[in-house]
């Protein structure tokens, strides 16, 4: 196939098409700026999880021809979205290949960024699979940034050349994350996870201060399991130690199951043509009937706010979108339903410098329950750990209030008091 420039490629973009962008390390940068840059256009829908690097497609510029839209608000898009300019929307990541496969959402153009090919003429989808799987399958044209430093991924990841409508080809760096320096509460959620996982245990946890923190716990663990959505640079010296060896897990055994990579270059190395690595579409990884096969499934995941009933706020401060529901749903109920699972919602329990309790009597005005106080077990801040599982509201309040802050706790029990006089539960 004739390599072309990324002007000619997005050149097949058309006014009026719903367009899947490659997110993460994935995110084909040089054809979104070549994407932003046609003045031609309008009524451009870009569909996209949240994308690394600039997003140039989200400026003012480029608004009334091209919109985005967020199905998880990354950094680049939050303050767009808040703006007006972009929009979101509120899914489970497990739903959203079948939204591309049924034609629910129908996607004229997929615009992906894929590891070269091999001599049989395959490309992969590299460090994203996902949605980019029903992407690559179901869209009307494949357009590919086919970048030489993207490494070559093994599971449900194979696009055949033949698939790409117009490719180019680039030499380029993938957008690395950076390791966020943790403090000291991060290091004690860490630890306070940490004593609840058990050796056979199988892992699901994001990027960040707080999965950083009990991963770096973990060395004294025997034979973990790996089945997340999202493989971090966290997991590495683990998997290089022999604590994990994936040898007690039910699905995919002997080898680490995730849907997408995010991190440093060693990472995007490690996964490169790793036999023990597989890469699977976000249906599959995020699936609770496969989750809940595996042993002692730990998931840990965050919030941004739990109020005293339980319910969790992970997407919203108020009515502000930060980002989106993602797979938290699929495997907090994955992991209650596994044999010892251990489903846990971790922050710290103060935000804007300790002025703010996450630990609230009631939800903000406007923010939105990712996780509902149905599912909700495990809540875990610096303060310690608490399981709501078979508590009562009153239980609850008391539970979670000895995890707040100590600075909030004599409010909120004052809250609850007043509740419960004026209306019993």
């Amino acid at each position: 196939m004739r390599e072309q420039t990324a002007q000619e490629v997005v050149s097949h973009v058309k006014s009026g098409m719903n367009v899947f962008v490659h997110g993460g390390a994935a995110t084909p940068t040089p054809l979104l700026e070549a994407l932003a840059d046609r003045t031609d256009l309008e009524g451009v829908r870009l569909y996209h999880l949240h994308t690394e690097g600039p997003a140039p497609f989200a400026e003012p510029r480029c608004a009334g021809r091209i919109t985005s839209v967020s199905l998880f608000v990354g950094a680049a898009t939050r303050a767009a979205v808040h703006d007006g300019r972009a929009l979101a929307m509120p899914v489970f990541l497990s739903d959203i290949p079948a939204l591309f496969a049924s034609g629910a959402i129908r996607l004229d153009a997929a615009i992906l960024q894929l590891s070269p090919q091999d001599r049989n003429g395959l490309c992969t989808l590299g460090t994203s699979v996902d949605a980019a799987r029903a992407a690559a399958d179901h869209a009307g044209i494949v357009l590919a940034e086919v970048n030489e430093q993207m490494p070559r991924t093994l599971g449900n990841t194979v696009v055949p050349l033949r698939r790409i409508t117009a490719l180019t080809r680039t030499n380029r760096p993938l957008h690395e994350h950076e390791a966020t320096e943790c403090g000291h509460v991060e290091a004690r959620i860490g630890e306070l996870i940490a004593d609840l996982i058990e050796d056979g245990s199988t892992l699901q946890l994001g990027i960040g201060c707080i999965p950083d923190a009990v991963l770096a716990r973990l060395g004294n663990k025997h034979d973990l399991g790996v089945h997340t959505e999202m493989f971090s640079d966290g997991l590495l010296p683990l998997l290089q130690a022999g604590v994990i060896t994936n040898r007690h897990k039910a699905v995919h055994p002997g080898r680490c199951t995730t849907s997408f990579v995010i991190g440093s270059r060693k990472l995007f190395d490690y996964v490169h043509d790793n036999p023990l690595v597989e890469f699977h579409p976000a249906d599959r990884t995020n699936d609770t009937a496969l989750i809940r096969r595996n042993p002692k499934v730990v998931a840990v995941n965050s919030a941004l706010q739990v109020d005293l009933t339980g319910q969790v706020c992970a997407d919203s401060l108020g009515h502000r979108i930060y980002s989106g529901i993602g797979g938290q749903m699929d495997f907090i109920r994955g992991a209650a339903l596994s044999k010892g699972g251990k489903p846990i919602i971790a922050l710290p329990s103060t935000a804007a410098g300790g002025k703010v309790s996450r630990i609230a009597f009631e939800l903000s005005p406007g923010a939105g329950v990712v996780t509902t106080r149905g599912h909700v077990h495990w809540v875990i801040t610096e303060h310690g750990a608490v399981n709501l599982h078979g508590r009562t509201f009153d239980e609850r309040a008391d539970l979670l209030t000895g995890i707040a802050h100590p600075d909030f706790r004599a409010d909120l029990r004052r809250q609850h008091a007043l509740a419960r006089r004026t209306c019993p539960r």
